[in-house]
């Protein structure tokens, strides 16, 4: 879920991201996309300290990319059951975490699928993902925040957590729409999404992990992006 430079070996998910991600995530079934397996680890907190012991550094973003957050799970739900808006066209997954919802814009049709993240475990997990489940997703380890992007369609799965992420989001959002892609956004109810800027299309009951959300289960809502 983070999304800000590029490196062929970021890029790609080096060896080390990989190994790590594997030593430390099980891939199942999702019990509400069960078309869907995905690497997840048993517990955040332990799992961001050993991610900073592997780095040898501290203050890094939680690990993203090892649970399926919910806002993810309604957006991935949202295209598989509503497919023609990924079907045959060219789909960016910004700030892609595991690749949840990448996998699924794949599995519905998109004619080319990109994941996107500045993380380089999140980019070494979706593309094992992606194998995991036999679809071809592209990675893109840039900051694309701000720049044009060759997509019909960007899918943003619970990116609205952070206030000062949020005020990167807004404008990029607002001229992405402006220049014809479809941004699509899932999101829980988190405290930044500008709901004057959005439209709602669907909303989708998924199930939560307590520890995550203190919750075990929350409502999602799908927004199509119309500018601020």
């Amino acid at each position: 879920m983070t999304g800000s430079a590029q490196n062929p070996v970021a890029a790609n998910g080096s060896d080390r991201h990989r190994d790590f991600v594997l030593a430390n995530t099980c891939a199942a079934a999702l019990p509400s996309l069960p078309s869907i397996r995905l690497r997840q680890a048993d517990e955040a907190h332990e799992l961001w300290h050993r991610t900073e012991r592997e780095l040898e550094t501290s203050g890094l973003p939680p690990p993203f990319w090892a649970f399926a957050w919910v806002g993810g799970l309604g957006l991935a739900r949202f295209v598989l059951d509503e497919p023609r808006f990924v079907r045959g066209k060219r789909v960016l997954d910004f700030a892609t975490g595991s690749g949840l919802v990448a996998i699924a814009a794949a599995q519905a049709g998109a004619a080319e699928v990109t994941a996107c993240d500045t993380d380089p475990f999140a980019l070494a997990a979706a593309k094992l993902n992606a194998a995991g489940n036999g679809v071809e997703v592209a990675l893109d380890g840039t900051d694309r925040i701000g720049r044009p992007v060759d997509a019909d369609t960007l899918l943003a799965g619970d990116v609205f957590y952070d206030a000062g992420f949020a005020a990167r989001l807004v404008p990029w959002f607002d001229a992405l729409a402006r220049a014809g892609s479809e941004v699509l956004v899932g999101d829980p109810g988190r405290a930044y999404l500008p709901r004057g800027a959005v439209e709602r299309l669907a909303e989708l009951r998924v199930p939560a992990s307590a520890a995550l959300e203190d919750a075990e289960a929350k409502t999602v809502t799908i927004w199509r992006w119309r500018g601020s």
